[in-house]
């Protein structure tokens, strides 16, 4: 029978998700807008537990994800730009660790699945803080890995194939640990833990194919 799921961000119903990735990948992508877990579980923090949607401000999106930057960038209250690397979805074009960005300017920062790429996940995270203005969040999902009670990093392993064994993918230089919001508080924020098992029913959990273990962990700068 249809309707066993849901998409929070295009709001679209099917009988399943798509399977996507290589290891329990079954039941995960949304074919509209593309949503992962990670994205769902954001788009229900933004959009409920914030105000992102209603409070008028100014957003940097660092590798903006497809089924984000097109929703965001119609939201009215938004001055909203998009950055990367080479993507060329994005606006601007700059290296995380030297953001060419002036000091206290944006309210909100996105950022996901990027840390785990970079030489220094603190550095980065130090011009993220740098760039936002006192009081503002920035929301650096990345992948964690729960049997790890520390983050694992080897910049000095090179080859892809190593790379996916012991970081879990080709192109990853770390793999956080239970301590990644101790990282983030190592970078200058104070972190929020958000857990969507506080604020939704289990069957609401399993209907939007959230991942139960996943935490939000919102960054945000002292005034």
């Amino acid at each position: 029978m249809g309707n066993k799921v849901e998409c929070p961000v295009c709001g679209k119903h099917f009988r399943k998700f798509l399977p996507y990735g290589n290891k329990a990948g079954v039941n995960r992508l949304c074919p509209v807008c593309l949503s992962l877990e990670r994205h769902r579980l954001m788009w229900l923090y933004l959009k409920d537990h914030s105000n992102f949607f209603t409070a008028d401000s100014k957003v940097l999106h660092i590798a903006p994800e497809q089924p984000f930057y097109k929703r965001f960038r119609k939201a009215e209250n938004m001055d909203y730009t998009t950055g990367d690397l080479v993507s060329p979805l994005a606006d601007i074009h700059f290296d995380i660790l030297d953001i060419p960005l002036e000091d206290n300017t944006y309210y909100w920062v996105i950022c996901n699945h990027v840390l785990e790429h970079v030489e220094s996940d603190i550095k980065a995270m130090q011009e993220i803080l740098r760039i936002l203005k006192p009081g503002g969040k920035a929301i650096m999902q990345v992948p964690i890995n729960y049997t790890y009670e520390e983050t694992h990093e080897d910049l000095s392993i090179t080859d892809p194939k190593e790379r996916e064994r012991v970081f879990g993918q080709y192109d990853h230089v770390r793999w956080h640990g239970l301590d990644y919001p101790e990282r983030i508080k190592q970078a200058g924020f104070t972190v929020e833990e958000f857990d969507i098992k506080d604020h939704l029913s289990a069957e609401l959990v399993e209907r939007y194919r959230l991942d139960k273990q996943e935490l939000l962990f919102v960054a945000i700068k002292a005034h």
